[in-house]
Order: C-alpha cells, then structure tokens, then sequence
C-alpha cells in the first residue's frame, strides 16, 4: 500500500525540481528530511512540505509505521506555461515562458511487496 501527495501548479521548472527529486528517491523518510533542509534550492521548501504531507497520509489514514517509512516514488511533470512579453532591443519583443510543475511523490513502507 502506497500513500500519495500531491502538488499542483508549482511556480517551479520542472527541470529544476527534477534536480532535487534525484537526491531524495529512495532514501528513507529521515534522510529525505534531511537533505531537503539542507540543500540550497528553491524548490527544496515545497518538497518537504508534500514529503511531510504523503508521511501524515501514510500515518493517519493508512495505519502505516513512520519509522519504516521511504520515497518508492517521486516524479514530476510540466504543468500549464505562462506567456509573457518582454521589450527588447529595435522595438521588438522576446516571450518569456513562465513555467510551472506538477510534482507527486509516494511513500510506502520498508517490509512491504511490490
């Protein structure tokens, strides 16, 4: 059994919350806490907030252990663009693209089959 958090409509990239996703797949729920205290990124401080929210998913409604707790999965995907215009130089214009993600991360516990 798997418990699931997820976050919609991050104003993050998605190439750089990947970043970060790497270093926590797979670790256990401490560690993962930990390397997201600690590592200076910006999409550091919502991943932790989802990862304590799939923990309490997993502890309240699904009866699970926290201890024996660890990320099985963590992804994330491109969600809508935002367009904007900037001026640049002979009177045109350059778009900007203001991109946004959707992250998902599952936690389960350490005994358990796939």
């Amino acid at each position: 059994m798997e418990a699931v958090a997820k976050l919609k409509h991050v104003r993050i990239s998605p190439r750089k919350v990947k970043i970060v996703l790497d270093l926590i797949r797979g670790k256990n729920l401490m560690q993962a806490k930990a390397i997201l205290r600690y590592v200076p990124k910006a999409a550091c401080e919502s991943l932790e907030k989802l990862l304590n929210s799939a923990a309490f998913n997993a502890i309240n409604n699904l009866n699970m252990d926290g201890n024996s707790l660890f990320i099985s999965e963590c992804f994330v995907t491109p969600g809508p663009t935002l367009k904007r215009i900037r001026a640049v130089s002979k009177g045109r214009s350059c778009r900007i693209l203001k991109r946004m993600s959707h992250v998902t991360i599952k936690v389960k516990e350490k005994g358990e089959q796939r």
